[in-house]
């Protein structure tokens, strides 16, 4: 994974992109999947990651956005997933996001992992 860069090209996108979403006021989703994955990536990673983790667990609470429960059927699907995709080394993590999004049918998403663009089903923003 690349290391997370604080003005780099995909953080100053981020900004613009959640600027955008929050001035025209996208519904926003993400899953628990991807807050705990967020959650140990700060707390690895960044000094006094502790700290980071949980301001962002905050954060998280005061914001629109929407975090959808997986499921245990989403499970079984994103396992099975990696399975057919043996080509594609799509985390965990990942496979749960592409299952959550077509069970809500959701088209579109901001992303900066390649596999989101490999997987092919959905507009990348």
């Amino acid at each position: 994974m690349k290391r997370f860069r604080r003005h780099g090209r995909s953080h100053e996108r981020a900004r613009e992109l959640f600027a955008e979403a929050d001035a025209q006021r996208w519904r926003l989703v993400t899953t628990n999947a991807v807050v705990m994955e967020t959650h140990a990536l700060l707390v690895a990673r960044l000094r006094d990651g502790r700290r980071h983790g949980l301001e962002f667990l905050d954060r998280l609470t005061r914001t629109q956005c929407h975090v959808e429960r997986v499921r245990a059927s989403d499970e079984k699907r994103a396992i099975e997933l990696i399975r057919r995709h043996a080509d594609k080394d799509y985390s965990l993590c990942d496979a749960l996001s592409f299952v959550v999004m077509e069970r809500l049918k959701l088209k579109e998403a901001i992303a900066f992992d390649r596999h989101f663009r490999e997987y092919g089903r959905f507009v990348v923003l």
